[in-house]
């Protein structure tokens, strides 16, 4: 096999790489967006006293440890009313939003900005 022969099939073997990666990112991609989705629902019904019928309570325990997790990670934590609150008048509490925010690499420098959508990696995972 001669060195342009290599090259070649090695050329092919990592556009099937990427091509795999780009299909399974956007699938997982898929995925999180209807996992988030279905979340939001979840919360603005939690919000509403709106539970489906028959629905369990999530218990006290498992409530606690989700607060910890989230604030262990420096993640909001929504306060809701326990299940025997929940029979008062609705209470409002703002919509949070959650999002990546760059972080400075090992340099100390940002990412650079970019709108370009094709080499999405290098911005998030190099700095």
């Amino acid at each position: 096999m001669s060195a342009s022969e290599a090259l070649s099939r090695f050329r092919v073997e990592v556009g099937t790489a990427v091509t795999r990666a780009r299909r399974a990112a956007g699938e997982i991609g898929e995925r999180n967006a209807k996992l988030r989705e279905r979340t939001c629902d979840l919360a603005d019904q939690a919000r509403a006293r709106a539970a489906q019928p028959g629905a369990q309570p999530t218990s006290a325990q498992l409530r606690t440890s989700a607060a910890e997790f989230r604030r262990d990670r420096g993640l909001p934590v929504e306060q809701v009313p326990d299940v025997a609150e929940s029979v008062a008048a609705p209470v409002e509490t703002e919509r949070v939003v959650l999002g990546s925010v760059a972080v400075a690499g090992p340099s100390g420098q940002l990412p650079r900005v970019s709108d370009d959508d094709e080499d999405f990696s290098q911005s998030r995972i190099l700095y």
